[in-house]
């Protein structure tokens, strides 16, 4: 059975609760596992569908107990024990009205990757847990959020990862979980999980001309890059993080201004900003990092979420 040595005080030990066992879908780097942990639920069995090798490297480097089952299309619920808790985050890209050239991308719940959601669907019919998650999106069409609450049956919660974190994140949780919210913001910027400028390698600062906004921008520099605007901001220490999204290197990272500087922000920096531990995710390269904390969830969120388990 697995269990959490080191509770967040900040979550409570919720050590009374025991699942028999987990089925997690789109699994990534396990950030639901670490939120079960955090609490000090127990369980007994923790199934994790995913195909992406690095993410599955780092899962396993930190829950070697983690049973992978490979492609959600191929998962049966036959074949499983019986499941306690259902929970994934079903790919997004044809959601997200965020995404760039997304007349191109933006085909809702028919998109080859979000219509993933029906492998979710089918699986909460075939294994009946006695709780679910399904975590997706908060910028997404009314069209396909109502399309997902009618299947579901139960209305989405819509949280703000920047409740409990220096990361804006808005999401909608899909779940059956009786969940509290009246929740009371940290107040944590991005200042508060930042590394010093000393303690920052050489690779993560530009030496590109920027032009300097103003102490009181949010956006407190714009860098003078080719490409999307997006890719020009640079945040302000003093107020949170843009949403982390997937990305694999180049000029894509979040970037804050400090000592009269632009830099990328860290992996370990991204860690913080999903209330991932420090050094999760070391064992794999920076863009394959950064790549995985962007497809992850914010940790505190979920822990959240799951603390209203009984």
């Amino acid at each position: 059975m697995q269990k959490e040595q080191n509770i967040n005080p900040e979550t409570g030990n919720r050590a009374n609760v025991v699942l028999n066992a987990v089925l997690s879908l789109f699994d990534g780097m396990s950030c639901g596992q670490i939120a079960l942990q955090k609490l000090g639920i127990e369980y007994k069995e923790y199934y994790a569908s995913e195909i992406d090798k690095d993410a599955m490297f780092i899962a396993k480097k930190n829950f070697p107990n983690i049973k992978h089952i490979g492609d959600v299309t191929k998962v049966q619920g036959n074949d499983l024990p019986k499941i306690d808790l259902l929970i994934g985050g079903s790919p997004c890209q044809n959601l997200s009205l965020a995404v760039i050239n997304n007349i191109k991308h933006n085909k809702g719940l028919d998109g080859e990757k979000s219509g993933l959601f029906y492998e979710y669907l089918r699986l909460l019919t075939e294994t009946k847990p006695k709780y679910f998650l399904l975590e997706n999106v908060g910028g997404m069409r009314t069209k396909d959020k109502d399309l997902i609450t009618e299947a579901l049956g139960v209305e989405p919660l819509q949280i703000n990862s920047n409740l409990f974190s220096a990361q804006d994140r808005d999401r909608y949780y899909w779940t059956n979980i009786p969940v509290d919210l009246n929740i009371k913001d940290k107040g944590i910027v991005l200042k508060d999980i930042c590394l010093n400028a000393d303690e920052v390698d050489a690779k993560f600062w530009y030496d590109k001309e920027f032009t300097y906004n103003g102490d009181d921008k949010k956006v407190q520099a714009t860098l003078h890059l080719n490409g999307h605007d997006i890719l020009k901001r640079v945040n302000n220490l003093n107020d949170k993080s843009a949403t982390l999204t997937c990305c694999r290197g180049g000029n894509l990272q979040k970037k804050v201004f400090q000592n009269g500087k632009c830099r990328k922000l860290t992996p370990l920096e991204y860690e913080r900003l999903q209330t991932v531990p420090d050094n999760y995710t070391l064992g794999v390269s920076d863009s394959q990092r950064y790549n995985m904390l962007g497809n992850g969830w914010t940790v505190d969120v979920i822990a959240h979420i799951f603390n209203g388990m009984r």
